[in-house]
């Protein structure tokens, strides 16, 4: 086997997902994963951690070192390499091996290994679920296209907060817990979210009418993010409908997992056809 046979072969059996080395390749990486997740999740347990300690280290770099080597097999049998590097898996891949070498600088960096869950996505390639992240991708649209009314929202709840904040600052003074501005705006926030933590609390009278209109101001405005995103959901779906028309009657407005015309009966294709796997770089 030659250099570029042995980097297809790679490839195939590392990014591919429609052959059995494929297909074990990847699940073997999912339960690597997930064993590797659950022991640093197990070794922040007191009781555990202190019993075994040198089994958890050694758990931990015998799967850095199986991740650090996948990755490098990926760069190597890619053939896009750049395209891979600057994707989002790509960048996942490098994230979730850096934890444990920056542990050897920073104490505790290791704990940063919990990224490697995400990782564990792929899953959706591995049984042919790809097509069901489309779903997500409306989410996404939605959310890119409700940024702007988002951003001018969240402007205004700041220019409540701050102006919330000064006056409690201004009624309630350090005597009571309110001892800056900025101590004053996150009591704010905290009350208009309705999240209400209790480390500070308003003792005068005055202070108390204004945490109270504070409080009915975070009711009034609490809904409004749903009530926008929704909106662009509700636009979203109508324009995903309107991408898969009837191939014999050309009429639109079908879902995405519609396998039949609802105007006129004639069948719309697989959904295989019409969401093909996206090939890794």
């Amino acid at each position: 086997m030659n250099y570029q046979q042995l980097r297809q072969e790679l490839y195939r059996i590392i990014f591919g997902t429609d052959t059995p080395a494929g297909q074990r390749f990847d699940m073997f990486l999912i339960y690597a994963i997930l064993i590797s997740v659950f022991a640093v999740i197990m070794n922040t347990v007191e009781s555990f951690s202190s019993r075994f300690a040198t089994g958890f280290f050694a758990i931990e770099w015998l799967f850095t070192g199986l991740f650090t080597v996948e990755y490098a097999l990926r760069i190597f049998c890619s053939p896009n390499r750049r395209k891979y590097l600057f994707s989002f898996y790509g960048i996942i891949d490098l994230v979730s091996i850096i934890p444990s070498y920056l542990a050897l600088l920073i104490t505790g960096a290791h704990y940063l290994m919990i990224i490697r869950l995400v990782r564990v996505l792929r899953i959706f390639r591995v049984l042919k679920l790809v097509r069901y992240l489309s779903e997500a991708d409306i989410l996404g649209r939605s959310l890119y296209q409700a940024r702007r009314k988002i951003a001018v929202f969240f402007s205004a709840v700041l220019v409540l907060s701050t102006l919330f904040g000064c006056l409690m600052y201004v009624v309630e003074g350090p005597e009571n817990g309110f001892s800056s501005i900025p101590v004053s705006i996150y009591w704010t926030i905290v009350t208009i979210t309705t999240v209400g933590y209790g480390d500070i609390t308003p003792h005068t009278v005055m202070g108390q009418f204004i945490s109270t209109l504070a409080m009915l101001t975070g009711y009034s405005i609490i809904a409004i993010p749903t009530g926008i995103i929704t909106a662009e959901l509700a636009n979203e779906i109508q324009r995903e409908k309107s991408l898969y028309p009837c191939p014999n009657c050309v009429k639109a407005g079908h879902d995405r997992d519609a396998t039949h015309c609802k105007w006129c009966g004639a069948s719309l294709g697989s959904l295989d056809d019409r969401f093909p796997p996206k090939k890794e770089f």
